[in-house]
């Protein structure tokens, strides 16, 4: 019963943790005045107004949505088929995949930008201050979420066993992969890709060494927007919050609704 009960009281501690500076953020953006008292003096929207009526707000939203999407599609079609075939075909290449993915957290973002931009700002690959050097190096950076999440799902499943099976039956390699052993690993798919996601969105560091001004994301706007407004930059990170939760929101429902169908066209099957 104890035991019970401190729990609780972890397991609550831990949420007002998280949830308080959320809170706050929310208040902040929507006060008038907040200085001496718990609660703000008065609330307006017009923080908000004034930032969605921002064409340069829109622009650096969507090109970090346009970025970040591109870069996990990238991971996607290039780590899961690999994945695949090391574990099927090439399983001395898993140990090889093992110390790549770990790369990454041993590199510092200035360090990978420096050496980005001393190997793609001469010869005949410019590709400096372009949305391109910052999808590479975005690719770099969430290759340990994408290849860990990505690697538990496919622990889950016989994927040998499966593989032998389809083509027994019938199926080609490209055809197994697509309609046998990829539904399998989705839900492992679609958790990389919001972790991904959801670090792409608060990453500064690769983002004003590369391009800065050039090509404008979310992050380079907040840090402008600190330098004018306190309550015009918490209802940016407010906003862009909430587009997270969105997106989060929507990609869980496709993965709830495709293991819905698949569940249903193997009880037609029985």
């Amino acid at each position: 019963m104890k035991r019970g009960i401190i729990s609780k009281i972890v397991l609550g501690l831990i949420f007002a943790y998280l949830f308080f500076p959320i809170v706050a953020t929310l208040l902040f953006s929507v006060a008038t005045r907040w200085s001496t008292t718990i609660l703000p003096e008065g609330y307006t929207l017009s923080y908000y107004k004034l930032l969605f009526s921002s064409p340069e707000f829109g622009h650096a939203l969507l090109r970090t949505i346009n970025v970040s999407f591109a870069t996990v599609i990238l991971s996607i079609l290039i780590i899961i088929p690999s994945m695949y075939l090391a574990i099927v075909y090439y399983p001395r290449l898993e140990k090889l995949f093992e110390i790549l993915s770990i790369l990454p957290f041993a590199m510092p973002g200035v360090i990978l930008a420096i050496g980005l931009i001393q190997m793609y700002s001469r010869g005949p690959l410019q590709i400096t201050n372009t949305p391109w050097i910052l999808i590479g190096s975005y690719f770099v950076l969430i290759l340990p979420f994408m290849y860990q999440a990505t690697k538990n799902s496919f622990r889950t499943i016989n994927v040998k066993a499966l593989t032998e099976a389809a083509m027994m039956l019938g199926c080609g390699k490209l055809e197994t992969f697509i309609k046998i052993i990829f539904p399998n690993v989705l839900r492992g798919v679609i958790s990389a890709a919001l972790i991904s996601v959801s670090v792409l969105f608060g990453e500064f560091v690769l983002a004003n060494l590369l391009v800065g001004d050039n090509y404008e994301t979310i992050q380079i706007y907040l840090y402008k927007m600190q330098k004018v407004d306190g309550h015009l930059a918490n209802a940016l990170v407010a906003s862009y919050f909430m587009v997270i939760l969105l997106m989060s929101l929507i990609l869980i429902w496709l993965a709830f609704r495709r293991e819905t169908e698949v569940r249903g066209q193997k009880t037609e099957a029985r």
